[in-house]
């Protein structure tokens, strides 16, 4: 199962994730030029290896180890995790939309702290 990355890393994007990586798997990198113009990080899920490094790095606890273990208020995110391909624009376009649907349709969870967002899922 891929790993999902949710609404806590919008307003952050902390790399903390990226730089604990072994397989590089986590994207945007702050030297890609994609960096500034997306609005969450985003983890592929056919280069991901399942390591799990990135769950304890995350410092406002965005990322969930599988599909089923997303809080029901992100899984919508999970589709965006799925398609996004750093350097494809089509691709990161349609992933950035939805993560943008997912923000106006929850502008109650966007107004809480990044850091205080995670528990608010539960």
């Amino acid at each position: 199962m891929p790993f999902v990355i949710t609404d806590p890393c919008i307003g952050t994007k902390d790399t903390a994730c990226v730089d604990v990586c072994p397989v590089d798997c986590i994207h945007p990198r702050k030297d890609e030029p994609e960096f500034e113009a997306m609005t969450i990080l985003y983890i592929h899920p056919e280069e991901c290896i399942d390591c799990g490094a990135c769950v304890p790095a995350c410092p406002v606890a965005a990322i969930y180890d599988s599909h089923d273990s997303t809080p029901s208020t992100q899984k919508d995110l999970i589709p965006a995790n799925d398609i996004y391909r750093n350097g494809d624009a089509d691709t990161m376009a349609k992933a950035e939309a939805i993560v943008k649907a997912h923000i106006e349709a929850h502008p109650d969870l966007m107004a809480i702290d990044p850091k205080e967002r995670a528990a608010a899922h539960s």
